[in-house]
């Protein structure tokens, strides 16, 4: 701009050449600064072994600066392709020869590998006419496994006695259900319609039966994989909410002393857990719960009752996790859930939709609104009828905002159990 002025004015044009000469000098001083040294910034991202799925999981960068004068940074990380991120950047006034830890959160929506780019890092020295880049922490890969951390969560709670504060209902035990420990001799206070008078009549003194609360009752988590699951909720699929849920409410019933396992399946069979409680189990059921996906398929439900028919032959709890969005559809299915009822305590677990929800407590103004909201409760309608079909038809059911899932099964679970029907 000087050398254009400089031709219509000689003064201006005269100021120019040292000017140049001044700002190729800072720029020459500039790159010296910054490019004598061959590794003047030190940096590492910090990743978890693993993401949980649903929640925020923290990344940690470390800086350090070896230059004997100030920087200023600017920290653009190659966030993995599924955050669909293109501007993460961070900037930063680093002291010389001091470090620095700069944390941020990810929440990841999809259950697979993700792998991130390259750390870039530009430098720029007090001058600022020239940035150095450096790149560290190329193509690093970290699984995403299903919500370990809402599971520890609820272990916590469980453990401490606390689940009350997150809305879990404190249910009082209405029964027993008792299984048969051992024969022992009989003492004052004994029960004495637990004599057994067989033992007695053999050692010729009073035998008593002992028995303890039955603890080992199994818990199926059955996960539809069908099309309706995928639909999305707050960014997860509600195949996601069953599989963190399922995930939840078997670490549970292990913690009660329970078998946990789990079946899935489609338009055919899909992976299968068969249940154990032990505490190991756990981490079984957790990789088999990683692979899952749907296949946008129609799920059969046939295909889950010759399932259960071949593979769980004792009684046992079966939660299913399923969404009928429709009254017909639910009727398709209705009969081999009432098989299945015959042969389990099944409770059938669908979603909510609390979109409609909104709508239908929103203000229509518009015909097109009247007639919207007419159909929204129409499906609001069907949803509370197919609650009642299934409920008259012996089988339990839960029907569930998708945030809410983990706590409404979990008081299922427990309500079933302090009444002593698993």
């Amino acid at each position: 701009m000087i050398f254009v002025l400089g031709y219509f004015y000689p003064v201006i044009g005269a100021l120019g050449k040292p000017l140049l000469m001044g700002l190729t000098g800072l720029w020459v001083i500039d790159l010296l600064l910054l490019f004598r040294s061959q590794h003047p910034i030190k940096a590492h991202r910090g990743l978890p072994e693993r993401f949980s799925n649903g929640d925020p999981n923290p990344i940690n960068v470390e800086i350090q600066n070896r230059y004997p004068f100030d920087v200023s940074l600017e920290i653009i990380d190659e966030l993995p392709f599924q955050f669909q991120v293109r501007d993460h950047k961070i900037t930063l006034q680093l002291s010389s020869h001091n470090k620095h830890k700069i944390s941020y959160n990810l929440r990841p929506t999809e259950r697979g590998d993700y792998t991130f780019g390259a750390l870039n890092i530009f430098t720029a020295s007090p001058i600022g006419l020239v940035q150095r880049r450096f790149q560290f922490d190329e193509q690093q890969t970290v699984p995403v496994y299903p919500s370990f951390i809402q599971m520890r969560k609820f272990e916590l709670y469980a453990i401490s006695d606390r689940l009350t504060d997150i809305g879990i209902k404190k249910i009082r035990r209405l029964g027993h259900t008792l299984e048969f420990d051992q024969i022992r001799e009989y003492v004052r206070g004994d029960d004495v319609r637990s004599i057994n008078w067989k033992a007695t009549a053999r050692r010729n003194e009073l035998m008593v039966n002992q028995y303890h609360d039955e603890r080992s009752q199994q818990v199926y988590s059955v996960i539809d994989m069908g099309r309706t699951m995928k639909m999305p909720f707050e960014g997860l699929s509600l195949l996601d909410y069953a599989i963190n849920t399922s995930l939840i409410i078997s670490n549970i019933a292990l913690q009660k002393h329970d078998k946990a396992g789990l079946i899935t399946f489609s338009d055919k069979p899909g992976p299968k857990v068969p249940a154990q409680k032990k505490h190991s189990h756990i981490y079984r059921i957790q990789e088999a719960l990683y692979n899952l996906d749907t296949d946008f398929n129609e799920s059969d439900f046939s295909r889950l009752y010759l399932s259960l028919k071949q593979h769980v032959r004792q009684r046992s709890l079966i939660l299913l996790y399923t969404n009928f969005e429709t009254l017909s559809a639910m009727r398709r299915q209705l009969p081999y859930l009432k098989r299945i009822a015959s042969d389990h305590l099944l409770v059938t677990i669908f979603f909510q939709n609390t979109e409609l929800d909104e709508l239908l407590n929103s203000k229509a103004d518009s015909e097109e609104e009247i007639y919207t909201k007419v159909i929204a409760e129409k499906f609001s309608h069907e949803k509370k009828t197919i609650v009642q079909e299934l409920n008259q038809m012996g089988v339990q059911t839960i029907l569930t905002p998708p945030a809410e899932l983990s706590v409404n099964t979990i008081n299922k679970y427990l309500e079933l159990k302090a009444r002593g029907v698993i």
